[in-house]
Protein backbone atom coordinates (compact mmCIF):
# COMPACT_ATOMS: atom_id res chain seq x y z
CA UNK A 1 0.00 0.00 0.00
CA UNK A 2 1.34 3.63 -1.01
CA UNK A 3 -1.30 5.89 0.39
CA UNK A 4 -4.03 5.92 3.06
CA UNK A 5 -6.99 7.41 2.82
CA UNK A 6 -9.63 8.57 5.51
CA UNK A 7 -11.21 5.12 5.50
CA UNK A 8 -8.03 3.22 5.78
CA UNK A 9 -7.19 5.48 8.23
CA UNK A 10 -10.23 4.60 10.38
CA UNK A 11 -9.71 1.17 10.16
CA UNK A 12 -6.11 1.17 11.33
CA UNK A 13 -6.91 3.02 14.21
CA UNK A 14 -9.60 0.33 14.76
CA UNK A 15 -6.95 -2.44 14.52
CA UNK A 16 -4.73 -0.41 16.87
CA UNK A 17 -7.59 0.44 19.70
CA UNK A 18 -8.86 -3.00 19.92
CA UNK A 19 -5.61 -4.76 20.12
CA UNK A 20 -4.93 -2.51 23.03
CA UNK A 21 -8.25 -3.42 24.65
CA UNK A 22 -7.86 -6.85 24.20
CA UNK A 23 -4.03 -6.84 26.07
CA UNK A 24 -5.01 -3.88 28.73
CA UNK A 25 -5.02 -6.10 31.48
CA UNK A 26 -1.30 -7.55 30.20
CA UNK A 27 -0.11 -3.76 30.38
CA UNK A 28 -1.61 -2.89 33.89
CA UNK A 29 0.07 -5.96 35.04
CA UNK A 30 3.52 -4.52 33.84
CA UNK A 31 3.03 -1.34 36.55
CA UNK A 32 5.85 -0.86 38.83
CA UNK A 33 4.18 -0.88 41.93
CA UNK A 34 1.65 -3.55 42.87
CA UNK A 35 -1.09 -1.37 43.75
CA UNK A 36 -4.58 -2.57 43.11
CA UNK A 37 -5.89 0.09 40.70
CA UNK A 38 -6.69 0.31 37.09
CA UNK A 39 -3.93 2.30 35.84
CA UNK A 40 -1.76 2.08 32.44
CA UNK A 41 -3.74 -0.23 30.03
CA UNK A 42 -6.94 0.69 31.25
CA UNK A 43 -6.70 4.47 30.82
CA UNK A 44 -4.80 4.31 27.65
CA UNK A 45 -7.64 2.35 26.42
CA UNK A 46 -10.25 3.99 27.53
CA UNK A 47 -8.93 7.06 26.00
CA UNK A 48 -8.13 5.72 22.58
CA UNK A 49 -11.86 3.54 22.37
CA UNK A 50 -13.28 7.15 22.70
CA UNK A 51 -11.41 8.72 19.94
CA UNK A 52 -13.12 5.48 17.86
CA UNK A 53 -16.37 6.05 19.13
CA UNK A 54 -16.32 9.51 17.95
CA UNK A 55 -14.99 8.52 14.54
CA UNK A 56 -17.95 5.92 14.61
CA UNK A 57 -20.19 8.45 15.66
CA UNK A 58 -19.29 10.67 12.64
CA UNK A 59 -19.48 8.55 9.52
CA UNK A 60 -16.46 10.30 7.80
CA UNK A 61 -14.46 8.76 5.56
CA UNK A 62 -12.37 12.09 5.13
CA UNK A 63 -8.33 11.91 6.01
CA UNK A 64 -8.11 15.25 7.68
CA UNK A 65 -11.88 15.01 9.49
CA UNK A 66 -11.10 11.32 10.71
CA UNK A 67 -7.45 12.68 12.08
CA UNK A 68 -9.77 15.24 13.85
CA UNK A 69 -12.22 13.88 15.30
CA UNK A 70 -10.27 11.34 16.33
CA UNK A 71 -7.95 13.41 18.41
CA UNK A 72 -10.50 15.37 19.81
CA UNK A 73 -11.68 12.06 21.06
CA UNK A 74 -8.69 11.21 22.31
CA UNK A 75 -8.11 14.49 23.94
CA UNK A 76 -11.63 14.74 26.09
CA UNK A 77 -11.37 10.63 26.82
CA UNK A 78 -7.85 11.12 27.86
CA UNK A 79 -7.48 9.27 31.59
CA UNK A 80 -3.93 9.14 33.54
CA UNK A 81 -1.01 10.81 32.50
CA UNK A 82 -0.65 7.64 29.99
CA UNK A 83 -3.56 8.90 28.34
CA UNK A 84 -2.78 12.24 28.07
CA UNK A 85 0.53 11.63 26.21
CA UNK A 86 -1.30 8.82 24.17
CA UNK A 87 -3.84 12.03 22.99
CA UNK A 88 -0.97 14.42 22.38
CA UNK A 89 0.78 11.88 19.92
CA UNK A 90 -2.23 11.54 17.90
CA UNK A 91 -2.78 15.57 18.23
CA UNK A 92 0.58 15.90 16.81
CA UNK A 93 -0.60 13.17 14.22
CA UNK A 94 -4.04 15.15 13.20
CA UNK A 95 -1.85 18.66 12.87
CA UNK A 96 0.31 17.53 10.06
CA UNK A 97 -2.44 15.47 8.26
CA UNK A 98 -4.92 18.82 8.81
CA UNK A 99 -4.82 19.44 4.92
CA UNK A 100 -4.29 16.06 3.47
CA UNK A 101 -6.74 13.78 2.01
CA UNK A 102 -3.94 10.98 1.67
CA UNK A 103 -1.14 10.29 3.40
CA UNK A 104 1.79 8.93 1.47
CA UNK A 105 4.33 6.54 3.68
CA UNK A 106 6.59 9.94 4.12
CA UNK A 107 3.76 11.87 4.89
CA UNK A 108 2.26 9.06 7.58
CA UNK A 109 5.82 8.60 9.01
CA UNK A 110 5.96 12.64 9.22
CA UNK A 111 2.64 12.72 10.96
CA UNK A 112 3.70 10.24 13.96
CA UNK A 113 7.33 12.07 14.38
CA UNK A 114 5.17 15.44 15.08
CA UNK A 115 2.78 13.77 17.33
CA UNK A 116 6.10 12.53 18.59
CA UNK A 117 7.07 16.01 19.29
CA UNK A 118 3.90 17.05 20.51
CA UNK A 119 3.75 14.68 23.34
CA UNK A 120 7.47 15.72 24.21
CA UNK A 121 5.77 19.45 24.63
CA UNK A 122 3.37 18.71 26.74
CA UNK A 123 5.12 16.82 29.51
CA UNK A 124 6.96 19.51 32.06
CA UNK A 125 9.77 17.00 32.43
CA UNK A 126 10.01 14.04 30.56
CA UNK A 127 10.98 10.92 31.43
CA UNK A 128 13.49 8.83 29.15
CA UNK A 129 12.40 4.70 29.88
CA UNK A 130 9.03 6.26 28.61
CA UNK A 131 6.52 5.94 26.00
CA UNK A 132 7.95 9.02 25.22
CA UNK A 133 10.96 7.16 24.38
CA UNK A 134 9.73 4.70 22.57
CA UNK A 135 7.42 6.90 20.40
CA UNK A 136 10.66 9.30 19.58
CA UNK A 137 13.09 6.02 19.13
CA UNK A 138 10.83 4.83 16.34
CA UNK A 139 9.70 7.47 14.66
CA UNK A 140 13.43 8.41 14.08
CA UNK A 141 14.49 4.86 12.84
CA UNK A 142 11.11 4.91 10.58
CA UNK A 143 12.63 8.24 8.71
CA UNK A 144 16.09 6.84 8.91
CA UNK A 145 14.51 3.51 6.82
CA UNK A 146 12.44 5.53 4.44
CA UNK A 147 15.46 7.55 3.00
CA UNK A 148 17.42 4.53 2.98
CA UNK A 149 14.31 2.86 1.01
CA UNK A 150 11.87 5.81 -0.21
CA UNK A 151 10.35 2.80 -2.32
CA UNK A 152 9.14 1.41 0.68
CA UNK A 153 4.84 0.04 1.40
CA UNK A 154 3.05 1.12 3.88
CA UNK A 155 3.29 -2.89 5.59
CA UNK A 156 6.96 -2.57 5.49
CA UNK A 157 7.24 0.94 7.10
CA UNK A 158 4.88 -0.08 9.83
CA UNK A 159 7.10 -3.47 10.21
CA UNK A 160 9.89 -1.86 10.82
CA UNK A 161 8.84 0.99 13.14
CA UNK A 162 6.90 -1.81 15.30
CA UNK A 163 9.88 -3.89 15.42
CA UNK A 164 11.98 -0.99 16.17
CA UNK A 165 9.28 0.17 18.71
CA UNK A 166 9.95 -3.11 20.47
CA UNK A 167 13.10 -3.14 20.72
CA UNK A 168 13.24 0.46 22.14
CA UNK A 169 10.70 -0.98 24.52
CA UNK A 170 13.31 -3.88 26.04
CA UNK A 171 15.51 -1.26 26.50
CA UNK A 172 13.51 0.69 28.68
CA UNK A 173 14.94 -0.80 31.93
CA UNK A 174 18.45 0.21 30.77
CA UNK A 175 16.88 3.66 31.45
CA UNK A 176 14.61 3.85 34.41
CA UNK A 177 16.44 1.37 37.58
CA UNK A 178 12.98 0.83 38.88
CA UNK A 179 12.02 -0.73 35.99
CA UNK A 180 15.44 -3.03 35.58
CA UNK A 181 14.64 -4.05 39.71
CA UNK A 182 10.90 -5.03 39.21
CA UNK A 183 12.00 -7.01 36.19
CA UNK A 184 9.28 -4.52 34.36
CA UNK A 185 9.25 -2.71 30.78
CA UNK A 186 7.62 0.61 30.87
CA UNK A 187 3.88 -0.06 30.46
CA UNK A 188 2.74 2.88 28.75
CA UNK A 189 5.42 2.39 26.05
CA UNK A 190 4.07 -1.22 25.81
CA UNK A 191 0.49 0.06 25.29
CA UNK A 192 1.92 2.11 22.67
CA UNK A 193 3.67 -0.90 21.05
CA UNK A 194 0.25 -2.75 21.68
CA UNK A 195 -0.93 0.00 19.00
CA UNK A 196 1.60 -0.79 16.47
CA UNK A 197 1.06 -4.27 16.70
CA UNK A 198 -2.64 -3.84 15.95
CA UNK A 199 -1.75 -1.34 13.19
CA UNK A 200 0.73 -4.33 11.68
CA UNK A 201 -2.06 -7.19 11.98
CA UNK A 202 -4.54 -4.82 9.87
CA UNK A 203 -2.06 -4.41 7.00
CA UNK A 204 -1.32 -8.26 7.10
CA UNK A 205 -5.09 -8.63 6.82
CA UNK A 206 -6.14 -9.96 9.60
CA UNK A 207 -7.56 -6.50 11.34
CA UNK A 208 -8.04 -6.83 15.04
CA UNK A 209 -11.11 -6.86 16.42
CA UNK A 210 -12.59 -6.09 19.75
CA UNK A 211 -13.00 -9.13 22.60
CA UNK A 212 -16.18 -9.25 23.54
CA UNK A 213 -15.63 -10.38 26.98
CA UNK A 214 -12.94 -7.78 27.38
CA UNK A 215 -15.72 -5.38 26.09
CA UNK A 216 -18.21 -6.20 28.54
CA UNK A 217 -15.32 -6.12 31.22
CA UNK A 218 -14.03 -2.51 30.26
CA UNK A 219 -18.04 -1.47 30.81
CA UNK A 220 -17.36 -1.84 34.41
CA UNK A 221 -13.99 -0.03 34.41
CA UNK A 222 -15.62 2.71 33.10
CA UNK A 223 -18.40 2.79 35.37
CA UNK A 224 -21.21 3.13 32.58
CA UNK A 225 -24.07 2.30 35.15
CA UNK A 226 -27.51 1.33 33.95
CA UNK A 227 -29.87 4.44 35.46
CA UNK A 228 -30.06 7.79 36.04
CA UNK A 229 -28.15 10.53 36.84
CA UNK A 230 -30.46 12.61 38.97
CA UNK A 231 -29.32 16.45 39.80
CA UNK A 232 -31.17 19.15 41.81
CA UNK A 233 -31.27 22.27 43.54
CA UNK A 234 -34.12 22.47 46.57
CA UNK A 235 -34.95 26.17 47.76
CA UNK A 236 -36.14 25.48 51.23
CA UNK A 237 -39.49 26.56 52.03
CA UNK A 238 -40.30 27.35 55.71
CA UNK A 239 -41.60 23.98 56.45
CA UNK A 240 -38.51 22.48 54.59
CA UNK A 241 -36.33 24.09 56.42
CA UNK A 242 -37.75 22.72 60.31
CA UNK A 243 -38.08 19.12 59.16
CA UNK A 244 -34.35 18.54 57.21
CA UNK A 245 -32.41 16.55 59.04
CA UNK A 246 -29.27 16.12 56.66
CA UNK A 247 -28.20 12.44 58.30
CA UNK A 248 -32.33 11.42 58.09
CA UNK A 249 -32.21 11.99 54.32
CA UNK A 250 -28.50 10.68 53.41
CA UNK A 251 -30.27 7.49 55.10
CA UNK A 252 -33.35 7.74 52.62
CA UNK A 253 -30.98 8.90 49.58
CA UNK A 254 -28.85 5.73 50.22
CA UNK A 255 -31.84 3.17 49.51
CA UNK A 256 -32.21 5.66 46.54
CA UNK A 257 -29.06 4.51 44.47
CA UNK A 258 -25.56 5.81 45.22
CA UNK A 259 -22.57 8.45 44.15
CA UNK A 260 -24.38 10.56 46.59
CA UNK A 261 -23.36 13.57 46.87
CA UNK A 262 -25.33 16.08 48.85
CA UNK A 263 -24.40 19.73 49.88
CA UNK A 264 -26.57 21.53 52.66
CA UNK A 265 -26.61 25.72 52.98
CA UNK A 266 -28.86 27.44 55.09
CA UNK A 267 -31.77 28.25 52.16
CA UNK A 268 -31.39 25.42 50.29
CA UNK A 269 -29.50 22.34 49.25
CA UNK A 270 -28.29 20.34 46.34
CA UNK A 271 -27.83 16.75 45.39
CA UNK A 272 -26.34 14.47 42.78
CA UNK A 273 -26.99 10.86 42.80
CA UNK A 274 -27.31 7.34 40.61
CA UNK A 275 -31.08 6.02 40.85
CA UNK A 276 -33.06 3.59 39.27
CA UNK A 277 -35.91 5.12 40.34
CA UNK A 278 -35.55 9.13 39.56
CA UNK A 279 -39.06 9.88 40.18
CA UNK A 280 -38.90 8.73 43.96
CA UNK A 281 -35.78 11.10 44.42
CA UNK A 282 -37.67 14.13 43.06
CA UNK A 283 -40.75 13.30 45.61
CA UNK A 284 -38.02 13.32 48.15
CA UNK A 285 -36.62 16.50 47.42
CA UNK A 286 -40.13 18.11 46.79
CA UNK A 287 -41.09 17.57 50.34
CA UNK A 288 -38.59 20.36 51.60
CA UNK A 289 -39.47 23.27 48.98
CA UNK A 290 -39.15 24.58 45.29
CA UNK A 291 -36.86 23.20 42.59
CA UNK A 292 -34.69 25.86 41.48
CA UNK A 293 -32.94 23.07 38.68
CA UNK A 294 -33.56 19.80 37.74
CA UNK A 295 -31.75 17.73 35.84
CA UNK A 296 -32.02 13.82 34.95
CA UNK A 297 -29.50 11.81 32.73
CA UNK A 298 -29.83 8.32 31.25
CA UNK A 299 -26.23 7.61 32.25
CA UNK A 300 -26.33 4.00 30.11
CA UNK A 301 -27.11 5.66 26.88
CA UNK A 302 -25.44 9.63 28.53
CA UNK A 303 -28.52 10.80 26.58
CA UNK A 304 -29.65 14.48 28.75
CA UNK A 305 -33.44 15.03 29.57
CA UNK A 306 -34.04 18.09 31.14
CA UNK A 307 -37.25 17.44 33.52
CA UNK A 308 -38.80 21.03 35.47
CA UNK A 309 -35.60 22.95 34.68
CA UNK A 310 -35.76 26.54 34.97
CA UNK A 311 -33.17 28.79 33.82
CA UNK A 312 -30.56 29.20 35.96
CA UNK A 313 -30.13 32.88 35.78
CA UNK A 314 -28.15 33.63 38.80
CA UNK A 315 -24.73 35.69 38.43
CA UNK A 316 -21.99 33.83 38.56
CA UNK A 317 -19.79 33.87 41.96
CA UNK A 318 -16.12 34.87 42.08
CA UNK A 319 -14.89 31.44 42.80
CA UNK A 320 -15.57 27.65 42.70
CA UNK A 321 -13.53 24.61 43.60
CA UNK A 322 -13.94 21.16 42.18
CA UNK A 323 -12.06 17.96 43.77
CA UNK A 324 -11.31 14.77 42.79
CA UNK A 325 -12.30 11.38 45.12
CA UNK A 326 -13.42 7.97 45.71
CA UNK A 327 -15.98 7.56 48.54
CA UNK A 328 -18.88 9.00 50.10
CA UNK A 329 -17.23 10.19 52.99
CA UNK A 330 -14.62 11.73 51.24
CA UNK A 331 -16.87 13.13 49.19
CA UNK A 332 -19.24 14.36 51.56
CA UNK A 333 -16.27 15.57 53.31
CA UNK A 334 -15.18 18.14 50.73
CA UNK A 335 -18.25 18.99 49.91
CA UNK A 336 -18.21 20.51 53.80
CA UNK A 337 -14.93 22.13 53.22
CA UNK A 338 -16.36 24.70 50.19
CA UNK A 339 -16.14 22.28 46.66
CA UNK A 340 -18.80 23.01 44.78
CA UNK A 341 -18.21 19.71 42.60
CA UNK A 342 -16.67 16.61 43.47
CA UNK A 343 -15.30 14.36 40.90
CA UNK A 344 -15.46 10.59 41.19
CA UNK A 345 -12.12 9.28 40.83
CA UNK A 346 -8.89 8.30 42.30
CA UNK A 347 -5.88 5.92 41.99
CA UNK A 348 -8.38 3.17 41.15
CA UNK A 349 -10.38 5.13 38.45
CA UNK A 350 -8.75 8.37 36.91
CA UNK A 351 -11.22 10.57 35.36
CA UNK A 352 -11.15 11.92 31.98
CA UNK A 353 -10.64 15.47 30.10
CA UNK A 354 -14.06 15.46 29.57
CA UNK A 355 -15.14 14.60 32.99
CA UNK A 356 -13.68 17.61 33.98
CA UNK A 357 -15.06 19.57 31.36
CA UNK A 358 -18.39 18.56 32.29
CA UNK A 359 -18.06 19.35 36.13
CA UNK A 360 -16.59 22.91 34.73
CA UNK A 361 -19.90 23.25 33.63
CA UNK A 362 -21.69 22.86 36.24
CA UNK A 363 -20.24 25.29 38.04
CA UNK A 364 -21.51 28.76 38.09
CA UNK A 365 -17.97 30.79 39.09
CA UNK A 366 -15.80 32.76 37.31
CA UNK A 367 -12.42 31.49 38.64
CA UNK A 368 -12.66 27.69 39.59
CA UNK A 369 -9.99 25.86 41.22
CA UNK A 370 -9.74 22.25 40.15
CA UNK A 371 -7.92 19.76 42.86
CA UNK A 372 -6.81 16.81 41.63
CA UNK A 373 -5.48 14.95 44.62
CA UNK A 374 -3.89 12.05 42.64
CA UNK A 375 -0.25 12.85 39.91
CA UNK A 376 -1.93 10.91 37.29
CA UNK A 377 -4.76 13.06 37.43
CA UNK A 378 -3.11 16.17 37.18
CA UNK A 379 -2.22 16.11 33.12
CA UNK A 380 -6.22 15.54 32.64
CA UNK A 381 -7.29 18.43 34.79
CA UNK A 382 -4.92 20.72 33.06
CA UNK A 383 -5.81 19.46 29.64
CA UNK A 384 -9.34 20.79 30.44
CA UNK A 385 -8.35 23.85 31.56
CA UNK A 386 -6.85 24.24 28.52
CA UNK A 387 -9.88 23.92 26.45
CA UNK A 388 -12.03 25.94 28.68
CA UNK A 389 -12.16 29.26 27.25
CA UNK A 390 -14.88 30.80 29.30
CA UNK A 391 -13.98 30.81 32.90
CA UNK A 392 -10.83 31.15 34.49
CA UNK A 393 -9.50 27.65 35.46
CA UNK A 394 -6.37 27.34 37.94
CA UNK A 395 -5.30 23.59 38.34
CA UNK A 396 -3.33 23.21 42.42
CA UNK A 397 -1.26 20.30 41.68
CA UNK A 398 -2.72 18.52 44.88
CA UNK A 399 -1.19 14.66 44.68
CA UNK A 400 -3.44 13.06 47.76
CA UNK A 401 -6.76 13.51 49.56
CA UNK A 402 -4.59 15.65 52.56
CA UNK A 403 -2.98 18.09 49.85
CA UNK A 404 -6.32 18.51 48.55
CA UNK A 405 -7.90 19.33 52.29
CA UNK A 406 -5.41 21.42 53.07
CA UNK A 407 -5.64 23.38 50.23
CA UNK A 408 -9.51 23.94 50.60
CA UNK A 409 -8.88 25.14 53.85
CA UNK A 410 -6.42 27.56 52.65
CA UNK A 411 -8.96 28.92 50.16
CA UNK A 412 -10.03 32.26 51.42
CA UNK A 413 -13.27 33.33 49.27
CA UNK A 414 -12.25 37.28 50.18
CA UNK A 415 -9.23 37.13 49.13
CA UNK A 416 -7.57 37.85 45.86
CA UNK A 417 -6.74 35.01 43.34
CA UNK A 418 -3.59 35.57 42.76
CA UNK A 419 -3.43 35.61 46.86
CA UNK A 420 -5.46 32.28 47.15
CA UNK A 421 -3.63 30.74 44.41
CA UNK A 422 0.10 31.24 46.37
CA UNK A 423 -1.70 30.54 49.80
CA UNK A 424 -2.72 26.91 48.23
CA UNK A 425 0.17 26.17 46.97
CA UNK A 426 2.05 26.77 49.62
CA UNK A 427 -0.28 24.99 52.21
CA UNK A 428 -0.12 21.89 50.13
CA UNK A 429 4.02 21.86 50.03
CA UNK A 430 3.61 21.37 54.23
CA UNK A 431 1.24 18.14 53.72
CA UNK A 432 2.81 14.42 54.24
CA UNK A 433 1.00 11.75 52.34
CA UNK A 434 0.70 7.95 53.58
CA UNK A 435 -1.73 5.23 53.09
CA UNK A 436 -1.99 1.40 53.48
CA UNK A 437 -3.09 -1.09 50.98
CA UNK A 438 -2.66 -4.33 49.95
CA UNK A 439 -0.17 -5.80 47.21
CA UNK A 440 -1.96 -7.77 44.16
CA UNK A 441 1.59 -9.43 42.70
CA UNK A 442 4.68 -10.64 43.98
CA UNK A 443 7.90 -8.27 43.15
CA UNK A 444 10.79 -6.48 44.34
CA UNK A 445 10.81 -2.64 44.65
CA UNK A 446 13.62 -0.60 46.11
CA UNK A 447 15.48 -3.50 47.08
CA UNK A 448 11.85 -5.05 49.13
CA UNK A 449 10.55 -8.36 48.25
CA UNK A 450 6.85 -7.68 48.19
CA UNK A 451 4.22 -10.92 48.32
CA UNK A 452 0.76 -10.59 47.12
CA UNK A 453 -1.87 -9.93 49.46
CA UNK A 454 0.57 -8.46 51.60
CA UNK A 455 -0.21 -4.77 53.37
CA UNK A 456 2.13 -2.09 52.19
CA UNK A 457 2.65 1.54 53.91
CA UNK A 458 3.41 4.11 51.09
CA UNK A 459 5.01 7.09 52.31
CA UNK A 460 4.41 9.48 49.38
CA UNK A 461 5.63 7.35 46.59
CA UNK A 462 7.71 5.05 48.85
CA UNK A 463 7.07 1.19 50.22
CA UNK A 464 8.51 1.80 53.30
CA UNK A 465 6.70 -1.41 55.55
CA UNK A 466 4.79 -4.48 54.58
CA UNK A 467 3.22 -7.25 56.49
CA UNK A 468 0.35 -9.62 56.38
CA UNK A 469 -0.80 -7.48 59.71
CA UNK A 470 -2.67 -4.42 58.50
CA UNK A 471 -2.28 -2.39 61.42
CA UNK A 472 1.40 -3.19 62.18
CA UNK A 473 2.11 -1.83 58.71
CA UNK A 474 -0.12 1.30 59.43
CA UNK A 475 1.62 1.82 62.99
CA UNK A 476 5.10 1.53 61.18
CA UNK A 477 4.02 4.68 58.28
CA UNK A 478 3.28 6.27 60.87
CA UNK A 479 6.76 6.06 62.72
CA UNK A 480 8.24 6.90 59.98
CA UNK A 481 5.78 10.11 58.70
CA UNK A 482 5.23 12.08 62.45
CA UNK A 483 7.94 13.68 63.50
CA UNK A 484 8.91 16.60 66.65
CA UNK A 485 7.60 18.90 63.85
CA UNK A 486 4.23 17.54 62.87
CA UNK A 487 1.31 19.38 64.56
CA UNK A 488 -1.92 17.16 63.13
CA UNK A 489 -2.30 13.54 62.17
CA UNK A 490 -5.38 13.34 59.81
CA UNK A 491 -6.66 9.50 59.10
CA UNK A 492 -9.44 8.99 56.73
CA UNK A 493 -10.35 5.65 57.29
CA UNK A 494 -11.32 3.23 54.13
CA UNK A 495 -14.65 1.38 53.33
CA UNK A 496 -12.71 -2.05 54.57
CA UNK A 497 -11.33 -0.39 57.40
CA UNK A 498 -13.59 -1.41 61.04
CA UNK A 499 -14.43 0.89 63.79
CA UNK A 500 -12.39 -1.15 66.32
CA UNK A 501 -9.32 -1.04 64.02
CA UNK A 502 -9.48 2.81 63.79
CA UNK A 503 -9.78 3.03 67.23
CA UNK A 504 -6.30 1.18 67.71
CA UNK A 505 -4.58 3.58 65.41
CA UNK A 506 -6.30 6.63 66.93
CA UNK A 507 -5.12 5.38 70.47
CA UNK A 508 -1.44 4.73 69.34
CA UNK A 509 -1.46 8.05 67.77
CA UNK A 510 -2.48 9.80 70.84
CA UNK A 511 -0.09 7.42 73.11
CA UNK A 512 3.38 8.15 71.25
CA UNK A 513 2.87 11.31 69.65
CA UNK A 514 1.95 15.20 70.74
CA UNK A 515 -0.05 15.87 67.87
CA UNK A 516 -4.12 17.19 67.61
CA UNK A 517 -5.61 14.03 65.87
CA UNK A 518 -8.25 14.00 63.38
CA UNK A 519 -10.36 10.85 62.32
CA UNK A 520 -12.40 10.64 59.19
CA UNK A 521 -14.99 8.45 57.74
CA UNK A 522 -13.52 8.18 53.88
CA UNK A 523 -15.34 5.15 53.15
CA UNK A 524 -12.51 5.15 49.81
CA UNK A 525 -12.17 2.04 47.95
CA UNK A 526 -9.14 0.08 47.93
CA UNK A 527 -6.78 1.99 50.87
CA UNK A 528 -7.47 0.98 54.46
CA UNK A 529 -6.49 4.30 55.41
CA UNK A 530 -5.05 7.47 54.08
CA UNK A 531 -2.85 9.46 56.86
CA UNK A 532 -1.78 13.17 56.52
CA UNK A 533 0.40 14.69 58.50
CA UNK A 534 1.23 18.58 59.15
Amino acid sequence: MEKINGLVLKDLLESGAHNLSNKRKAVDAMNVFPVPDGDTGTNMSLTILNGISEVEKSGSESLPTVAKIFSRGLLMGARGNSGVILSQIFRGFAQYAKDKEELSVKDFSEALMNGSKMAYKAVMRPTEGTILTVVRESSEYGEIYLNDHPEASLEEYVNYITDEANASLQRTPELLDVLKEAHCVDSGAMGFVTILEGFKAYLEGYPVTENIEIESEDAEVSDKASGYRVEYVVNFNDNGKQTFKEERVRKQLEQLGNEIQLSVKEDKFTLSIHSMTPGEVLMLGQKYGKFGKVQVEDIQSELATSLMEEEDTAEAKQYGIIAVAAGDGLKKLFTDYRVDYVVSGGQTMNPSTEDFVKAISKVNAKVIYILPNNSNIIMAAKQAAEVTEDKQIIVIETKSVPQGLTACISFNPEDEVDANTEAMQEAITLVKTGSVTYAVKDTTVEGKEIHSGDYMGIFEKEIIATNTDKLAVTKELLKQMVNEDAEVVTVINGSEATDAESEEIRKFIEENFDVDIDVEDGKQPVYSFIIGVE
